[in-house]
C-alpha cells in the first residue's frame, strides 16, 4: 500500500477565540476613546482649537492668547480703538441734555423776574407772592384780588394782571397748572353746591383767560382742591383769607424729561 504524501491535518476548533479577542480589544479601545472625549480638559481643548485656527489662518497663538503673524517678531495688538472720525454717542447726548437743561433753567429764571415785575404792585401789597424752586415758578394770588365773594367770574382789575402773566408764560413751553383753593366756609348755591365746584370753576376761569391770551391749551391744567390744602390756620379771618387763593404753577420739568418705568413681570 502506498504511503500518503501529507499527513491528515488536525482540525482546530479554537480559531474563533482569535476573532473574539480582536473584537474585545477593539471594543475596549472604543470605550477608552469615548471616556477620554467625555473628560476633555477645557484648557487643552482651547489651546488645540486656537492652534488649528491659527494653522488655517497662517497665524501663531502664543501662551498669553496674543496673535502673531507668521514671520513677525512682535505680537500684533488688536485693541478696540475707536475709528477715526467716529465720536462716542453717549457723551454728546449727555452734553446736549445738560445744555438743554441749563437753557431751560435760565429761561425759567428770566420768566420769574418778568412775572415779578408785572405783579410788583400786588406783591408790595401782600396780595401776590412769586417764588422759584425746584418744581418751577409758583405764583400765589389772593382770591379777593381775582373774584367777588362766592363767585368764579374774574374782576376787571384781575383780568389785566393775569393777562400780563399769561403774555410772559406764552413765550415758553413749560406746563402750567392752575389750582383753585377755598376756606372751609360752606357754600350751597345752584351754581356751586360745594367748595369743590367753586375752586374748580375759579381755576378754569384763569385757564380760559390764559388761552385767550395766547398760552397753548395743551400746556394748561385746571384743578380745584376746595379747602383741602390750606396754607394757614382757618381759626382766624386772616388765615381763612389767605387760604382763599389761586396758585399758578409753571412747572420746571419739561415733558420730554418724563420717562416711562418698565413693567416688572
Amino acid at each position: 500500500m502506498r504511503r500518503r504524501a501529507h499527513a491528515e491535518e488536525h482540525e482546530n476548533h479554537e480559531r474563533w477565540l482569535v476573532s473574539y479577542a480582536d473584537f474585545i480589544t477593539l471594543l475596549f479601545a472604543f470605550f477608552v476613546v469615548m471616556y477620554s472625549l467625555s473628560t476633555v480638559n477645557e484648557g487643552k481643548y482651547r489651546v488645540l482649537s486656537d492652534s488649528l485656527v491659527a494653522a488655517f489662518r497662517n497665524v501663531n497663538i502664543n501662551t498669553r492668547g496674543e496673535q502673531m503673524v507668521a514671520g513677525a517678531q512682535a505680537p500684533v495688538a488688536n485693541p478696540a480703538l475707536p475709528q477715526a472720525g467716529i465720536r462716542p454717542i453717549a457723551p454728546l447726548r449727555n452734553a446736549r441734555d445738560e445744555e438743554r437743561k441749563r437753557q431751560a433753567r435760565e429761561k425759567m429764571r428770566d420768566m420769574a423776574r418778568e412775572i415779578m415785575g408785572v405783579l410788583a404792585p400786588l406783591v408790595r401789597e401782600g396780595k401776590v407772592s412769586v417764588t422759584e424752586g425746584l418744581k418751577g415758578i409758583t405764583v400765589e394770588i389772593n382770591a379777593s384780588v381775582l373774584f367777588p365773594v362766592g363767585e368764579a367770574r374774574l374782576q376787571p382789575a384781575a383780568v389785566k394782571a393775569l393777562r400780563a402773566v399769561a403774555e410772559v408764560a406764552a413765550t415758553a413751553e413749560f406746563p402750567i397748572t392752575v389750582e383753585g383753593h377755598t376756606d372751609p366756609t360752606p357754600i350751597a348755591t345752584p351754581q356751586f353746591p360745594s367748595n369743590w365746584e367753586l375752586s374748580g370753576a375759579r381755576a378754569s376761569s384763569v385757564v380760559r383767560l390764559f388761552v385767550e391770551s395766547g398760552v397753548a391749551a395743551q400746556r394748561l391744567t385746571a384743578t380745584g382742591y376746595g379747602e383741602q390744602r390750606p396754607v394757614a390756620s382757618n381759626d382766624t379771618p386772616e388765615g381763612r383769607a389767605r387760604n382763599r387763593r389761586v396758585t399758578i404753577l409753571i412747572e420746571a420739568q419739561h415733558p420730554d424729561d418724563v420717562k416711562e418705568l418698565p413693567v416688572k413681570e
